[in-house]
């Protein structure tokens, strides 16, 4: 991770000795004149009382400006108790939740603020290093009353597109058609955002929607069977014969039955975007025609 986010990490595999360990870290972020050091400890259970009095030592020693809890939001009560023990064993400065992705809206928020008193500074909605954000106590409010959270869907937006690709993307559509190219160039933009399913569930109304299930692995296939194109079957769906298709599906290690499916998906979206450029108000009759049962049956 340190590698992925160009970012030093220390490690002394030769030792199990904690604070020795840190004392280490310490010297060599001064040395390298790093301007924060991170001590990243193991996990543990705070009913393991020789692992807590580790903790306790180090904080003696190395007397850090900020201690953060990171706690799973899916552990529910679980949660809270690990929450009110190492706030008082350690005094804790903040919390991060994570697997706020998952089937919980992070109503384990409230409780742990409750009972430490302390903040939640972040909160993670995946597995990527994007999807660590800053907590915003408005927004997961809205999140558990299952308002969704427009303005984190729009911020990701504006931090991963790439506007110039953006505007010369809409000039292109004023000229032609919508075709796979385009397509493939707004699917890498969605996946700088994070996963869909997250991205999804903050978006209002959505999680009313039951068995709404996105697999992230499809957007992968998606894009295989785009590359495995000629430039020219890009451009013209209409050339994929029953022998084009074999070959893109070798190609792409994907079945027939793939390519089918996605072409037919891809062909309906190319119809939408010609019916928002040709009419006024396009997108306004597109967004009332999905209904509950059109994005239930939404697949790839």
């Amino acid at each position: 991770m340190g590698k992925q986010l160009n970012i030093p990490v220390y490690s002394n595999e030769n030792s199990k000795d904690v604070i020795h360990i840190a004392k280490q870290a310490m010297s060599t972020a001064i040395s390298k004149l790093n301007d924060v050091l991170i001590l990243d400890t193991a996990g543990r259970l705070h009913i393991d009382e020789a692992l807590m009095d580790e903790l306790k030592n180090l904080k003696t020693s190395i007397k850090p400006h900020e201690i953060l809890l990171v706690v799973d939001s899916m552990t529910g009560q679980d949660a809270v108790n690990v929450s009110e023990k190492f706030n008082e064993d350690l005094g804790i400065d903040g919390v991060v939740l994570t697997k706020l992705d998952g089937d919980t809206r992070g109503g384990a928020a409230l409780s742990v603020k409750k009972v430490t008193g302390r903040p939640i500074k972040f909160a993670a909605t995946g597995e990527k290093m994007s999807d660590l954000e800053i907590f915003h106590p408005d927004r997961m409010t809205q999140r558990i009353l299952g308002m969704g959270d427009i303005l984190s869907v729009i911020e990701k937006a504006e931090e991963s597109f790439d506007m110039e690709q953006a505007e010369k993307l809409e000039k292109q559509l004023k000229k032609k058609e919508f075709d796979l190219d385009d397509y493939l160039l707004q699917l890498r933009q969605v996946k700088k955002m994070g996963s869909f399913s997250s991205l999804l569930k903050m978006i209002p109304g959505m999680n009313q929607i039951k068995d709404l299930k996105v697999d992230d692995k499809e957007f992968d296939k998606i894009e295989a069977i785009i590359c495995s194109m000629t430039k020219a079957e890009k451009r013209d769906t209409r050339l994929l014969n029953a022998s084009r298709r074999q070959r893109i599906s070798k190609g792409s290690g994907t079945t027939v039955q793939d390519i089918n499916k996605f072409i037919k998906s891809f062909e309906m979206t190319q119809k939408m975007m010609k019916q928002m450029k040709n009419n006024k108000g396009g997108m306004k009759k597109l967004m009332n025609n999905l209904d509950e049962n059109a994005l239930k049956n939404f697949k790839f």
